[in-house]
């Protein structure tokens, strides 16, 4: 026997998610289930078929105990958003499959990738921990949010995964970059305030995080944990020539860019951030692109309940 039963179980699935494995992914997960039928008190599976299913469908699952996320970061942003609008004492727990290309919150819980069965497995065992959220004019994220190349490469490799791009995962993320560096070193004036300290610079890379990477692995706050009551913020504070922007977006990877002095790296609890009346850089909250003149962003502590990675450092 399993040491945990999820009680009643909804799983939400994409099945287009890791081009196509989603569908085949959720089949598995449905005859696992039902072939143990100690690790749930019952199991239903509903397929997405169109931006917003998985909102509406975590919305409406407040009779269940457990709601499994199933494909990539983008579903699982659409889940945490549905669950955040039930009430607190009504929320289930939140569990995910990770099938996608980032799946950057699967790690940051500590899930294997692209690998329902371990996955599944590891639910099981997990630990039932509590993670803060970000939440940005009202849309809330559970991994990042950020502005300017940032937010450019993240939506350009969203792009690229819907128009079946061979690459996936941190390699789709490092060819994004070396295209578009160039053209966002211009950067963009922004006007910020940091838990009421005004700044005023150029927006480079303008990065929020609840966990510590995105862009399929790169550790842009190598230091951020999702259930501290902050959200760390890493922002460009002086303009990199493009040979030290290259050099960064490589040290990136493995979150050595964090000791330039080009770059500031803190936390914070309340942000207000606008840029100027050109042209507004982009911004993308969990790879989804967000547009507004101004942003609000606020950290909401121990939000949500999650299973964890048995083997989860946090």
């Amino acid at each position: 026997m399993s040491p945990y039963n999820l009680g009643r179980t909804l799983i939400i699935a994409n099945p287009t998610a890791h081009s196509g494995r989603g569908e085949a992914a959720a089949i598995f997960a449905m005859r696992f289930f039902s072939s143990y039928v100690t690790t749930t008190s019952s199991c239903e599976v509903r397929l997405t078929e169109s931006g917003g299913d998985a909102a509406q469908m975590a919305a409406d699952a407040q009779d269940y105990e457990t709601v499994l996320a199933l494909g990539g970061d983008g579903v699982i942003h659409e889940t945490v958003n549905g669950l955040m609008r039930i009430p607190e004492e009504l929320r289930p727990r939140l569990g995910v499959i990770p099938m996608g290309s980032g799946n950057d919150f699967a790690r940051t819980l500590g899930m294997r990738i692209n690998d329902p069965e371990a996955a599944i497995k590891q639910l099981f065992d997990g630990q039932r921990r509590r993670v803060d959220l970000g939440v940005v004019n009202g849309t809330y994220f559970m991994q990042t949010l950020s502005f300017g190349l940032d937010a450019a490469i993240a939506l350009d490799t969203t792009d690229r995964r819907a128009n079946s791009s061979a690459q996936s995962g941190s390699m789709l993320f490092v060819t994004s970059g070396f295209k578009l560096i160039l053209t966002a070193l211009k950067g963009w004036p922004y006007r910020a305030e940091i838990d009421g300290e005004v700044m005023e610079g150029i927006d480079i890379a303008f990065a929020v995080q609840n966990g510590p990477t995105y862009g399929g692995g790169f550790r842009i706050c190598p230091r951020a944990i999702p259930n501290d009551g902050v959200l760390d913020l890493c922002l460009t504070v002086d303009k990199p020539s493009l040979p030290h922007s290259l050099l960064l977006f490589g040290l990136a990877r493995a979150g050595r860019h964090v000791r330039s002095k080009m770059l500031e790296l803190r936390q914070v609890r309340h942000l207000e951030v606008s840029f100027g009346t050109g042209e507004q850089p982009p911004c993308q909250v969990d790879g989804e692109p967000l547009q507004a003149d101004r942003y609000v962003v606020d950290v909401v502590p121990q939000a949500l309940e999650v299973v964890a990675a048995p083997t989860c450092g946090w």
